[in-house]
């Protein structure tokens, strides 16, 4: 099936041909769906922590601080912004000349609140010779959104999330990659004021990146009295994955085979490319200006500090295991923790021997754990926190999209809907194993976790391949811990006019 140009190809991108057969039978094969055996909820499966706990978890993340660990922050941050201005793109392709829709007639009418109206001022008196409210003025609309998103203008439209200025204060405009910058700096600090952030980025924006991090660090580093390590990292080739026609067979564009980004799944891959003791995972587009930063700071720290106390009790216990002469006492202990604690569910846990019982132990305790902050739900159910079934049998805590949930089980769906609460991608991973060794995280990969997706390319439908989600499949084989978190950490900004709400202004 694969040519001589077909294999040139895909050696470039780093792929070999048996990872190419291996995706043409998941699109002939599909993907299981996830045996739910409930949705994750406070009291089974959500952590709710009381003040005195919180309080705890502070103090040892505190503590933490102090020591020679390295922590990161890693923030993808590859979203192009061109989503976020959907209805003004349509409003510029259409016949109208006048707002009509509510959210264009919301973006008019409050557009002097947008960090960036400053500097679209400036462009449309370059451009057009009239201020912002003189168009307005003379119901000239159009020039102003044009000037937002075009290259001749501040060039929005195309541009990443994480370059738009977000949000205002006295003495300057923030982007996201600034409030991450100075949100970083308040719970990942080190005793020698180090703060590592790595950001995921395409390849595109990459030097706008660079340009913008150039051009305002050291401002930070003065202000705020900290020395930053921001480094950078693009989505692999090799994790590119191959479109399909409507028989399987690979998608062809003038006879060349046509692959897609993987999706967020392929991160994992960034991910274990670096070298920490802890990371902090978090999007770029969900921080919030100075003053509402409290809420998130402090729960990094409760969901860090508890991560790190687990953490260290794992280590303990696996350096127990190594004991050929465990008492069954411990052994006991250690498998109350395993399943009280970190929620592994063995149904037949009981009818282990000895050596079975250590085996199992060992292969749960040692391997990556991260603890997952979940908000609860204010909208339809969906994907979330759910208790899943293994292949091997056991029960634990995942991360499902609703694409992994049969749907059309009857039984399976009604297990869905009765989800509380969803993952705001607010996470804290603990990536080394009990004697400081850096885990291989694509070994606690569930490949059978990716899902199908019908894209069209020059007005021909094409199945697109996703890998398993970042935090959801790609994580599968981890410890996982969910904890309930205010829904005031949670403050994506999905449109343009969510920079208008409260949170961001």
């Amino acid at each position: 099936m694969l040519n001589s140009s077909d294999l040139l190809q895909i050696k470039k991108k780093g792929i070999s041909p048996a990872q190419i057969e291996e995706q043409l039978k998941s699109f002939v094969n599909g993907f299981p769906f996830l045996e739910i055996r409930s949705a994750a909820e406070p009291g089974n499966g959500i952590l709710l922590l009381s003040n005195e706990e919180i309080q705890s978890s502070l103090n040892q993340w505190d503590s933490y601080l102090q020591t020679n660990s390295e922590i990161l922050k890693f923030v993808p941050a590859s979203g192009a912004a061109s989503r976020m201005f959907k209805d003004l793109f349509e409003f510029l392709d259409s016949s109208e000349n006048v707002p009509q829709k509510k959210a264009e007639l919301q973006f008019f009418a409050e557009i002097e609140k947008f960090a960036f109206y400053d500097e679209l001022n400036k462009v449309c008196v370059t451009n057009n010779g009239k201020s912002i409210n003189e168009l307005i003025a003379c119901k000239e609309y159009k020039p102003i959104v044009d000037n937002l998103l075009s290259r001749t203008g501040l060039n929005y439209g195309s541009l990443p999330k994480g370059l738009l200025l977000f949000h205002s204060y006295n003495d300057e405009k923030r982007t996201p990659f600034q409030e991450h910058l100075v949100e970083g700096a308040m719970y990942t600090s080190n005793s020698q004021g180090k703060v590592n952030i790595h950001y995921t980025v395409s390849n595109e924006h990459r030097q706008l990146f660079e340009k913008h991090c150039q051009e305002i660090l050291s401002n930070y580093e003065h202000k705020l009295n900290k020395k930053y390590a921001i480094s950078f990292s693009e989505q692999k080739p090799s994790t590119d994955t191959l479109a399909a026609d409507e028989n399987n067979n690979p998608f062809r564009e003038n006879g060349e085979m046509i692959f897609r980004p993987g999706g967020h799944g392929a991160l994992i891959e960034n991910l274990n490319d670096l070298h920490a003791d802890i990371i902090f995972v978090k999007n770029i587009d969900n921080v919030v200006p100075d003053s509402l930063k409290n809420a998130t700071i402090i729960y990094k720290k409760v969901i860090a500090g508890l991560l790190v106390k687990l953490q260290n009790q794992s280590y303990n216990y696996l350096k127990e295991l190594e004991n050929t002469h465990i008492t069954d006492s411990k052994l006991n202990e250690i498998a109350t923790f395993c399943t009280k604690e970190l929620n592994n569910q063995h149904p037949d846990i009981d009818l282990l021997n000895k050596d079975e019982l250590v085996k199992y132990l060992i292969s749960k305790l040692n391997r990556p754990m991260r603890i997952c902050g979940m908000v609860k739900n204010t909208g339809e159910p969906g994907g979330g926190p759910f208790l899943t079934l293994n292949q091997d049998g056991t029960v634990s805590p995942q991360i499902l999209e609703s694409s992994q949930i049969d749907l059309n089980n009857p039984i399976e769906k009604e297990k869905m809907m009765q989800s509380t609460h969803f993952n705001p991608v607010d996470l804290v991973c603990a990536v080394k194993n009990y004697k400081g060794e850096k885990f291989d995280l694509l070994k606690f990969v569930d490949k059978k976790t990716g899902f199908i997706s019908l894209k069209s390319k020059s007005g021909k439908e094409l199945k697109a391949l996703e890998l398993p989600g970042l935090w959801n499949g790609a994580m599968s084989d981890w410890n996982t811990i969910f904890v309930e978190v205010p829904i005031e950490t949670f403050n994506p900004v999905k449109t343009v006019n969510d920079l208008l709400r409260t949170e961001h202004q």
